[in-house]
């Protein structure tokens, strides 16, 4: 079910729009190899979630900065690569096989990092929180971005847009056992209350919404 679930997310096809797990970026990856690394990670951190996990994070869509190269929701290449830089957070909180970049390192030596990604695995480090007790996902789950800038740009995704990434969300709630729906953001509070999705709506970390986020997050686990 997981691989015909990741082979669906795969296929999708966009104007605009990347897949991680279905196109190689031939401007930034390290060679041709990225979309099959990044279509391993996804699956290896949703095989170690789904049927036990039992919150679910919904943010808006994936950002050049994050699942773009590191193929997870809300996770930078550099939180996957590990090092100084996020002495806090370890590769094996994401997932217990050993992950692989896929950007050219001579645009980032470290990876790309994308701050909404290290505020958010920060927070369940802090809190104490199993983070394989939750499951980072967007509404839109591949990454939209601005064709007169480029793959490495980010844009709001369209309602059309927007519509076939709801039939993927869909089809993960009905794989996971989650208790929880969180929405990150006004958007994703949105997108998910039109789907009829009883959710939490936290302010997005981003743009100086870290301490709300985290003040928020700590009540909503208080009351689990």
């Amino acid at each position: 079910m997981l691989d015909q679930f990741v082979a669906t997310l795969a296929s999708y096809r966009h104007e605009a729009v990347f897949n991680p797990w279905g196109e190689s970026d031939v401007q930034h990856d390290i060679d041709e190899r990225g979309v099959q690394i990044r279509r391993q990670h996804l699956t290896s951190y949703l095989e170690e979630r789904l049927g036990s996990a039992s919150i679910l994070l919904v943010a808006e869509a994936i950002g050049y900065q994050g699942g773009h190269f590191s193929g997870i929701p809300m996770t930078s290449e550099r939180l996957l690569l590990g090092g100084l830089r996020h002495k806090e957070i370890v590769p094996e909180d994401v997932f217990r096989q050993r992950p692989q970049r896929t950007s050219v390192p001579a645009i980032k030596p470290e990876g790309f990092t994308e701050p909404t990604a290290t505020i958010v695995w920060g927070f369940f480090r802090r809190a104490g929180i199993d983070p394989r007790s939750v499951v980072l996902w967007n509404a839109f789950p591949w990454h939209p971005y601005h064709p007169q800038r480029g793959l490495l740009s980010n844009r709001t995704p369209t309602d059309e847009e927007l519509a076939a990434g709801h039939k993927i969300l869909r089809q993960l709630l009905a794989m996971g056992q989650f208790s929880t729906l969180v929405a990150v953001g006004r958007k994703s509070a949105v997108q998910l209350a039109k789907l009829g999705l009883d959710a939490v709506e936290v302010r997005h970390p981003a743009n100086g919404g870290a301490g709300k986020f985290r003040e928020q997050m700590s009540f909503m686990v208080e009351g689990l």
